[in-house]
Order: structure tokens, then C-alpha cells, then sequence
């Protein structure tokens, strides 16, 4: 099996080599620059299956980079940051990135937010097509054909809005999807900021997914940033 490509992209030397050295125990192959031009060059070139960044590089901001690559690729981009503020976050996922991981972190964290990326990167190849007719996860299904929703076998009857997020969520199964993402693809971002009347629907679509509306195990909630759809084995 051929091992994971990673890219790491950060200039403080230190934390480089950590990363390099936590990849190591995990046998993952890597590549390490420090500026956002030689980022750009080696994901062309290099064609990872992950990207680590940082935001704050010398030459350019790290979310000019998401933005470049997402013209192009769709491969993950785990952001790597000390900045911390919930603005900084969902500037960068909007952008395209797939997670964000606040410096300072530990081995086990980064590790486990490369293993959920390269779980999406081995899902996705194998469903070449994203417009799959089907959609498995657990025990829920959506025939996107027939417009129909399943739950253990049984069909659930979802209203127009609670479909297009349903869907929207599905399509883009591990990435958090920041609130302002949502609003836009779902109601074309008219009336501006509606978080509320999302937040709202949401919990009506999870009432009929989840089992256990505290603990779900579909939807997850990542306060003051958006929502995930997770992977269900």
C-alpha cells in the first residue's frame, strides 16, 4: 500500500521538525517548506494527499493559499495555527480548509486529525463520482435520485430545507462547514447573517437522524464555527 504524501508548510523551524518527527512514528512520507510560493510549487508538483499549514508564513497568508489551491485541487488542508480567534478560523475554513488545529497541540491530536483527513482521501477514491446515486453513512441513506431519505431501513420524511442541508452535509462528509458557508449554499446568503434560523432547522434534522439529539453521532456541532458531517462506521 503505498504510504501517505503530507506536506508540511511552516517556517518556524522547531515546530516543522516536530511535525516531520510525529509523521515519522506513523511511517507517513513528507515533504517540509517554509513560504506560501514553495507551498503552491509543491503541491503541484508533489501532489500530496494532506497539507499541514500555517497561516502566519512569510511571503503570503496562508488563506491565499486555500484559496489557490481550491481552484484547482481538493485535497485536504489541515490548518496549523496559534491563532485561536473564532474570526481566523472561519476565515480559513470558508477559504477551503477541511480542519483547524490551534497551536499549541499534542502528538495524539494532530495525529488523529490526519488519520480523519486520510480517511476522506481513501472514501473518496473510492466514489469517484461525488454525485454518487447513493449515499451510505451508518444507518443513514440518501437516494439523491428518488429525493429520498432512509434511517435503519425505514424512510424519513424531511422538509425541503432539512433535504438541501441533509445533502449539502453529506457531500461534504468530514469537513466543517463554517455557518456563513451554509447560509450561502442553502439560501444564496439573502438577508444576511440568519445563524439563528439555521441553528434552528439544524435541530430539526437532527431530531429525526440522531437517536440521542445530546450525543450525536451524524452532525457535529463546532461552537461559533459551523457544523460536521462525521463518517459512521
Amino acid at each position: 500500500m503505498t504510504k501517505p504524501q503530507i506536506l508540511i508548510v511552516e517556517d518556524d523551524r522547531a515546530i516543522s521538525n516536530f511535525i516531520a518527527a510525529t509523521l515519522d512514528t506513523q511511517n507517513y512520507q513528507y515533504q517540509q517548506v517554509k513560504t506560501g510560493s514553495s507551498a503552491l510549487m509543491s503541491a503541484l508538483s508533489y501532489r500530496p494527499d494532506i497539507i499541514l499549514l500555517d497561516l502566519g508564513l512569510p511571503d503570503m497568508e496562508g488563506v491565499e493559499i486555500i484559496q489557490k489551491i481550491r481552484q484547482w485541487s481538493n485535497m485536504p488542508i489541515i490548518v496549523i495555527s496559534a491563532r485561536s480567534d473564532d474570526k481566523d478560523k472561519v476565515e480559513a475554513l470558508d477559504a477551503g480548509a477541511d480542519d483547524y488545529l490551534t497551536k499549541p497541540f499534542s502528538v495524539d491530536e494532530l495525529l488523529a486529525r490526519v488519520r480523519v483527513a486520510l480517511r476522506r482521501v481513501r472514501y473518496d477514491s473510492t466514489k469517484l463520482s461525488s454525485e454518487a446515486s447513493i449515499y451510505e453513512n451508518g444507518q443513514l441513506c440518501i437516494d439523491y435520485a428518488a429525493g429520498c431519505t432512509f434511517l435503519n431501513g425505514k424512510e424519513i420524511h424531511l422538509t425541503p430545507i432539512e433535504y438541501k442541508l441533509l445533502c449539502l452535509m453529506a457531500k461534504n462528509t468530514g469537513k466543517v462547514l463554517t455557518h456563513g458557508y451554509i447560509l450561502n449554499e442553502i439560501w444564496g446568503n439573502v438577508g444576511g447573517n440568519d445563524t439563528p434560523a439555521l441553528r434552528v432547522f439544524m435541530a430539526t434534522l437532527r431530531k429525526k437522524i440522531e437517536t440521542d439529539t445530546s450525543s450525536p453521532k451524524y452532525i457535529q456541532t463546532h461552537i461559533g464555527v459551523g457544523y460536521r458531517m462525521l463518517r459512521v462506521k
